[in-house]
């Protein structure tokens, strides 16, 4: 893996902490700066980096009714709030070209939703902020692909670019992480993080909305820990079940720290391993 710096406090590379992204989908209003001091005090004191997400937009709604969140001027602000108050890094996602300049004033990290990765328009403005672009695999994508959007942020002369494993459609109702596609996922040069819970998302299973089972998260996480991911990304939210976005496959924030505290040393394990290997 390619040294990645998102900013001077937090860089990816060998020996370095895991990354861990988490945060609830979508900026719901003030009552997000909440939710980010929970997952603050959650996570205090573990042996990873946090980078804060949530969206201001969800644009691939299932359908035309499904809630979007607070819209790019309030959600950034309060993402831009989240940033200041807690002293962390912030990652929203970005649907159209003309989002990228405006987020990237606030966020440490522009993501490309998955349904979005080979869209060149909007990974060459992602790209032209200088902010690192984390690019989810689409589920109709095979890994060795994924190398593709990266060289297109790069080719726009961007080398910050991560790049996210979240599950390849099966069927109709199911998503499945392949494990075994690591070596193809390296190709690219990149850290890699794991979205254990968009994985686990049964799209279209609640009829005008995705479903999904946040009890398999975990499963996935200690899986991609051991696998060698550099990173983990964890949608999480206090009461899921009444968030307007992904409620039934995020993790309860109350359980948040202890499915880390065993990921977190999966992966410490597997990093001492490595080393001595290496010797």
């Amino acid at each position: 893996m390619k040294p990645l710096a998102i900013t001077p406090q937090l860089r990816l590379a060998t020996g370095a902490p895991p990354l861990v992204i988490a945060g609830p989908c979508v900026v719901e209003g003030r009552q997000t700066l909440d939710y980010a001091r929970e997952i603050a005090e959650a996570l205090a004191g573990l042996p990873c980096q946090w980078i804060f997400k949530a969206s201001f937009d969800k644009a691939n709604r299932t359908s035309g009714g499904g809630s979007r969140g607070a819209g790019m001027a309030a959600g950034l602000a309060i993402l831009a709030e989240a940033r200041e108050l807690l002293g962390v890094p912030v990652l929203t996602d970005v649907h159209l070209p003309e989002h990228c300049a405006p987020a990237a004033e606030v966020c440490d990290v522009l993501q490309i939703p998955a349904f979005l990765c080979r869209q060149t328009d909007l990974l060459e403005a992602a790209a032209a902020t200088g902010r690192t672009v984390n690019i989810k695999k689409g589920q109709f994508l095979a890994p060795a692909d994924l190398k593709h959007a990266a060289g297109k942020v790069r080719a726009a002369g961007n080398d910050k670019v991560m790049l996210t494993e979240r599950g390849t459609f099966f069927g109709y109702g199911r998503l499945v992480v392949d494990f075994s596609a690591m070596p193809e996922l390296r190709a690219a040069n990149c850290p890699l993080i794991l979205d254990a819970t968009h994985a686990v998302q049964r799209p279209g299973e609640a009829g005008g909305a995705s479903g999904g089972d946040w009890t398999r998260a975990p499963i996935l996480l200690r899986a991609g820990a051991a696998a060698g991911f550099d990173g983990f990304f964890t949608e999480t939210h206090p009461k899921p079940l009444s968030s307007p976005s992904d409620g039934p496959n995020m993790i309860p924030t109350a359980r948040l720290r202890e499915i880390l505290e065993e990921t977190l040393a999966i992966a410490a394990l597997r990093a001492r391993a490595a080393a001595a290997a290496a010797l």
